[in-house]
């Protein structure tokens, strides 16, 4: 063969692996609406297509997407799997992509670098011309809700430790000690009363309010709150299947059984009506 030929033929056939490994479309505003961009390989610059910082929301038909927010997939990037992305707002992507290209199948991907998990696709409704299949289920994991913050009302003892001298009571008790010993006698005498007065005074004063064993409890009133696992039933099921040969993954709303029926591509697809 023609090494022109057998170089254009390999190309072609690597071009057509790549369209068929991944595919994504960008839309420029949320919920999948205005201009949109597709994608079946790197884009290394949206600026190219008049589309940079313009995406606000997502579409993976095909494999995992590595979306950056500079050009030459450069800066802050995240990892989203095949799904639908109503907005990009909850990843702070939102009018930010600049770059974006396919991720190796066989690459290890550090899970916080996923995206949050992406809307579940409904759409499984069988096609009449499809053929379908029965897949292996291999995995199935329940994705509840956020937790949620609950708050009670406590009632909490606090003791007080009254042992301590009443000052602004000895204050009061002085003034009051020393007015009532100063109409005491007069001259000299006088003066011993007012200032007997005033240490009698003082030291009643300062009793005020001391409870009996030097300490007081009362009860107040304090809220608690905590994060609670959701307990309701799940958002959704991450379900993972095999089919010939390869693993595929997909959120359905409902739980499935040991197989899932798919089309010849791995599609999941309801049973025909």
């Amino acid at each position: 063969m023609n090494p022109i030929l057998r170089i254009a033929l390999a190309l072609a056939g690597a071009a057509l692996a790549t369209q068929a490994a991944g595919q994504v479309t960008f839309y420029e505003h949320e919920g999948f609406a205005g201009r949109s961009l597709t994608a079946n390989e790197p884009v290394r610059n949206f600026q190219r297509y008049g589309f940079n910082d313009r995406a606000s929301s997502v579409v993976v038909s095909r494999g995992l997407w590595e979306v950056c927010e500079d050009a030459r997939f450069s800066g802050r990037c995240v990892v989203l799997r095949r799904g639908n992305y109503p907005s990009l707002e909850a990843m702070s992507l939102n009018d930010r992509v600049s770059s974006a290209r396919i991720v190796d199948r066989n690459s290890r991907i550090d899970e916080s670098r996923y995206a949050p998990p992406p809307a579940v696709a409904e759409d499984y409704r069988w096609r009449g011309n499809e053929r379908l299949y029965e897949a292996r289920v291999t995995s199935l994991r329940a994705v509840l809700g956020p937790p949620e913050r609950r708050c009670w009302i406590e009632h909490q003892e606090v003791v007080e430790d009254r042992s301590s001298a009443n000052v602004p009571g000895a204050i009061a008790g002085a003034v009051i000690g020393g007015i009532l010993g100063h109409q005491v006698g007069g001259g000299r005498g006088k003066d011993i009363a007012t200032a007997g007065g005033a240490v009698a005074g003082a030291a009643v004063g300062a009793n005020v309010g001391r409870s009996g064993g030097g300490q007081q409890v009362r009860t107040q009133e304090v809220e608690r709150c905590a994060d609670v696992p959701n307990d309701g039933p799940p958002d959704y099921w991450d379900v993972t299947y095999s089919f010939r040969g390869q693993e595929h993954r997909v959120q359905m709303r409902a739980r499935p059984g040991a197989t899932i029926m798919v089309n010849q591509r791995g599609e999941p697809r309801e049973a025909r009506p």
